[in-house]
């Protein structure tokens, strides 16, 4: 089974996070799921995308690095949006890393490394209409990775929700959540 690295998006560590790293321990994966916010968790998108911008976006990228830190080597990491940008700095850079699953969010290859890593699989998920995902440009870096990486996958579901997957959320859509835990549960193996 595998050991996951999950981190949350911009709202914090919902009970929707919560819900989704049990659902994998269900299966018998161990997930390891960092608090990036200290505690802090907000019901509104854009009061918690305003915190990660106040608290500052390298700090958070750094408390992501340093929650990899006295774990194994073999780690799959996960994240969702505001956490797809740490678990993608680590799925390019940490030595070891198994797999990686980036869930409405991607960043460019480049702010990382000049290329992924050939022996780390990546799927990419997201809604095919998320403004913040399709109007911001990540769906551009998700195409481009998977253009780039030899064993890489996007995954585009029907839908404008950015975080369709927390079912704490208003965004929750439980048909694509579902279709999503299959497909990741799938490649977990």
């Amino acid at each position: 089974m595998a050991d996951v690295l999950l981190f949350h998006h911009a709202h914090g560590l919902t009970p929707g996070v919560h819900e989704f790293a049990d659902e994998l321990r269900a299966a018998g994966h161990t997930v390891h799921v960092p608090d990036l916010y200290e505690g802090r968790t907000f019901e509104d998108l854009n009061d918690g995308v305003r915190h990660a911008g106040e608290v500052g976006f390298g700090t958070i990228m750094e408390r992501g690095r340093l929650s990899a830190e006295g774990l194994p080597d073999g780690l799959v990491y996960v994240g969702f949006s505001l956490g797809a940008v740490p678990a993608q700095l680590l799925a390019q850079t940490r030595p070891g890393a198994s797999k990686a699953l980036l869930i409405s969010g991607c960043v460019p290859v480049s702010e990382f490394s000049e290329s992924w890593p050939a022996s780390v699989p990546v799927q990419i998920h997201a809604m095919d209409a998320d403004p913040y995902f399709v109007g911001e440009g990540d769906i551009d870096a998700a195409r481009a990775l998977v253009a780039s990486a030899p064993d890489a996958e996007l995954f585009l579901y029907p839908g404008d929700a950015h975080l369709f997957s927390d079912s704490s959320l208003a965004a929750y859509d439980e048909k694509a959540a579902t279709l999503l835990k299959e497909r990741i549960l799938a490649f977990l193996g």
